[in-house]
């Protein structure tokens, strides 16, 4: 009876620890302590490159446990004690076509999913929403062309972090989205090279000044927070520039937007108008 008891009580606290984890990862989006593997996927795109991840690993794993067996193989066969008189052999026909043949199926392997993959990323006109990001040292600036509203994200300064809160990883203003969304991205810079990076929605741009990169993102249903840095080494402060996006049911978005029109509408003049029209325009 005790040890039925204690397997009992195992079980549910095993039981309990994985629906803690589980709900933390439907919480946020973040890097886990002693993490192994990929954040939960958020999102189609996210879901295919895991997909294809895990494909590619079991790919790799494979050969090389292959090449171990052979360099195993190789030195045991071919010892000099075991063979004094080694063989003359010049080439093996069999062996020369399996290996051309077998990488080159391989490759098709790998390539028939990254193309699928890449081609899929490339969608950016079938979406619902623009949002223009704009990397600087050392944060970054959203803008909503269509709502006429715009507004800088700075980190949270770790003295004045709430209980709760992630170090390095909190800002003052997220980048809200309105979940169950496909919205483009236009990445753009104001100075030296930035990198846009998301792992769990699985979208990394760069922000290169004078140039606008454009990729997009469907934020799964539900209000969630998902957690990004820059991974380019953009400066001095290259550590301290996070990047959050904040999902948010539709009804909770349009009473965010009503809100932050309020504290964060643009005043554009005509130039900034007129660039933003080009940059519309030729984005989609």
């Amino acid at each position: 009876m005790e040890i039925r008891g204690f397997s009992l009580a195992s079980l549910g606290l095993c039981a309990g620890t994985t629906i803690l984890i589980m709900a933390g990862a439907a919480w946020a989006a973040e890097p886990q302590p002693w993490q192994l593997g990929l954040q939960p996927p958020a999102g189609s795109i996210a879901e295919k490159a895991t997909s294809l991840h895990n494909l590619l690993l079991v790919i790799i794993s494979a050969i090389s446990i292959f090449v171990l067996a052979l360099l195993v193989y190789t030195c045991v066969r071919f010892r000099q004690t075991a063979n004094p008189n080694p063989s003359k052999t010049s080439h093996n026909a069999v062996i020369e076509v399996l290996w051309t043949v077998i990488p080159v199926l391989i490759l098709v392997v790998i390539a028939v999913p990254s193309f699928r993959l890449l081609y899929y990323m490339d969608k950016t006109k079938d979406t619902e929403m623009v949002i223009k990001i704009t990397g600087n040292q050392w944060y970054w600036n959203y803008d909503y062309p269509d709502e006429q509203l715009t507004f800088d994200s700075y980190i949270i300064d770790e003295s004045e972090l709430e209980p709760g809160q992630r170090r390095l990883l909190e800002v003052d203003y997220p980048m809200v989205v309105p979940a169950g969304t496909r919205i483009k991205l236009l990445v753009t810079g104001n100075d030296v090279m930035h990198s846009f990076f998301v792992p769990s929605l699985a979208v990394q741009t760069y922000s290169i000044i004078g140039r606008v990169n454009e990729t997009w993102i469907d934020v799964p249903e539900g209000t969630n927070t998902y957690y990004g840095q820059c991974n380019q080494i953009c400066g001095v402060n290259h550590a301290y520039m996070p990047i959050v996006v904040k999902a948010l049911e539709k009804d909770e978005y349009k009473a965010w937007l009503a809100e932050a029109k309020k504290e964060f509408a643009s005043v554009e003049t005509p130039v900034d108008t007129m660039l933003n029209k080009t940059i519309l325009a030729s984005a989609n």
